[in-house]
């Protein structure tokens, strides 16, 4: 490192390992590394140590540790009124791990207001594939019938989910999804999911903020 930039990853190198996340630069959003590659162990190696990929077609791969960090205690979701009311009608069936290639392509694919193209490339797609094949990447998928209309994708590790992104193409479809994820997750002794970066859209659910070197602190403890 240089001091006025993030680190530069060998993908040679076979320890896959991470500089310390304190290095992150403080903008856009904790940028900590770049390069590398996106083997299994190296993706399950970033999260544990805090740290996620996320680029955009045409750059390098690059990893970063946000801080403050958002995530959600399973015990603090809000579920809105008008949320529970689609719930309780049983406008959506929710499956889970049924479908991801095509969640994760959802994701990749469908559009999102102030947002062109998609940080899910073709590549990141083929690496969580490899993940979830390996039991490590998960999807909470909502149901129309035999139509896939909205979900979300993440990765488990210990006690700790890793939210990835989410698509709806229908009206709280992937917010269904997420409610009924978190309370598997809760139900199963999760008890952390990181959300990454703060949107509106998590805060309502019951996303909040906590500093990263907190968030260190719970991976530590709970995702092995």
């Amino acid at each position: 490192m240089t001091g006025r930039g993030p680190y530069w990853l060998d993908p040679a190198d076979r320890s896959h390992a991470f500089p310390p996340v304190e290095h992150a630069l403080h903008e856009p959003d904790g940028l900590l590394a770049v390069g590398g590659d996106l083997a299994p162990q190296r993706i399950l190696n970033a999260y544990r140590h805090g740290i996620f990929p996320w680029f955009s077609p045409g750059q390098p791969i690059l990893w970063w540790s946000p801080d403050p960090r958002a995530v959600l205690f399973p015990d603090k979701l809000k579920v809105a009124r008008s949320l529970r009311k689609t719930i309780n009608k049983g406008s959506y069936q929710v499956r889970f791990d049924t479908a991801f290639a095509r969640v994760i392509r959802a994701c990749a694919e469908t559009p999102r207001r102030g947002q062109n193209g998609t940080w899910i490339t073709e590549e990141m797609q083929q690496a969580y594939i490899r993940l979830h094949e390996m039991g490590y990447a998960h999807s909470a998928e909502s149901w129309q019938g035999e139509e896939l209309v909205g979900g979300l994708y993440g990765i488990r590790l210990g006690r700790v989910f890793y939210g990835e992104s989410m698509f709806s193409h229908k009206t709280d479809a992937s917010k269904v999804a997420f409610v009924h994820l978190v309370r598997k997750l809760q139900a199963e002794g999760v008890v952390l999911i990181d959300c990454q970066v703060t949107t509106d859209h998590l805060l309502s659910l019951g996303a909040e903020e906590i500093p990263r070197r907190r968030f260190i602190e719970l991976l530590r403890q709970y995702a092995v």
